[in-house]
C-alpha cells in the first residue's frame, strides 16, 4: 500500500470534503465517522501524510506523536467516554483491514462494545 494524496482523508484535510469536526489542533483532526458502527464512532487522523501506524510511529516528529496521543484523551472527554470506556482500533495494511491509505484510529463507545475474538 502506498500513500495516495487523493484519499478521502487527504481530501477532508484539504477542505474538499466536509466533515463533522470533533477536535482539531496543529497536528491532528478528529471527526465523526459517516457510517458509525456504535453510538460514538469518530476517526482521529494526523495532518501529515502517514500511511499507517507503523509509518507514523517510525517517521513522525515527536511533536506529532505527542499531539496525536494527547488528542485521544481530549476526544474521550469531549465524547463523554471517560466513565464507561471505549475501544480504540487501528487497522494497519491489507491484512489488518485498512481501507484508507492514511493512518487513522477509530474511537468507538457509547454502549457496551461487542467482544472480539483474538486468535
Amino acid at each position: 500500500m502506498t500513500y495516495d494524496p487523493n484519499n478521502i482523508f487527504a481530501k477532508i484535510l484539504r477542505g474538499e470534503i466536509p466533515n463533522n469536526t470533533v477536535y482539531e489542533d496543529d497536528h491532528v483532526l478528529c471527526f465523526d465517522d459517516i457510517t458509525p458502527q456504535m453510538p460514538v464512532h469518530c476517526l482521529i487522523i494526523p495532518k501529515g501524510q502517514y500511511l499507517s501506524l507503523t509509518d507514523f510511529s517510525a517517521t513522525a516528529s515527536d511533536d506529532e506523536i505527542i499531539a496525536f496521543h494527547r488528542a485521544i484523551a481530549k476526544i474521550i472527554k469531549i465524547k463523554g467516554l471517560s466513565d464507561d470506556g471505549y475501544r480504540a482500533i487501528c487497522n494497519t495494511d491489507i491484512d489488518g483491514g485498512q481501507e484508507v491509505p492514511h493512518f487513522h484510529m477509530h474511537i468507538l463507545g457509547g454502549e457496551l462494545c461487542p467482544k472480539m475474538i483474538v486468535r
